[in-house]
């Protein structure tokens, strides 16, 4: 474990960069002597050579440009917040449902018996939740105006008019 201040700044990983001394200045190529044409110029190394780049550093490093293509599009912040509220509407949808319903109940008890009541009432409770959780997997890999106008469409279908009719008190 090192005390190094900088540690929290850097990835798992990471090699701390050493620091460059300048290039040194070479004579340019055309000063030295040119070998004769008889003689094997392999002997000679070149005056300039470019750094040598290892399959490491080379992996590791991707260019900036390669990054930007590799990344998938992501979903606009615009986006998220929608979701997000939306997502908190279908969530009161299935609690207004809820509660309408067991508002309802005493009306609905002269039609119906409670044997078929509560579990239409508690698949209607639970129809915004699967109809935001079918959305989602759905549209998946479509645009965000599919999702986000199939989203509005389930929150103007799913309204729970028991709870809009008859509210918390009654009418």
């Amino acid at each position: 474990m090192t005390t190094d201040p900088d540690d929290a700044l850097r990835w798992e990983g990471d090699e701390p960069e050493a620091p460059t001394a300048p290039a040194a200045h070479t004579p340019p190529a055309a000063a030295s002597p040119a070998p004769a044409a008889d003689e094997p110029a392999h002997d000679e190394a070149p005056a300039t050579e470019a750094p040598a780049v290892t399959a490491a550093e080379s992996s590791a490093a991707p260019s900036d440009a390669e990054d930007e293509a590799d990344e998938p599009a992501g979903v606009g912040n615009a986006a998220l917040v929608f979701y997000g509220i939306i997502g908190g509407v279908y969530l009161l949808f299935a609690a207004g449902w809820i509660v309408g319903g067991f508002r309802l109940r005493p009306r609905a008890s002269l039609l119906l018996g409670d044997w078929t009541y509560f579990p239409w009432m508690w698949l209607a409770a639970l129809a915004p939740v699967l109809w935001f959780a079918a959305t989602w997997a759905l549209t998946r890999g479509k645009a965000s105006w599919i999702r986000i106008l199939a989203l509005v469409a389930g929150a103007v279908l799913l309204v729970p008019w028991p709870f809009v009719m008859f509210g918390t008190v009654g009418a």
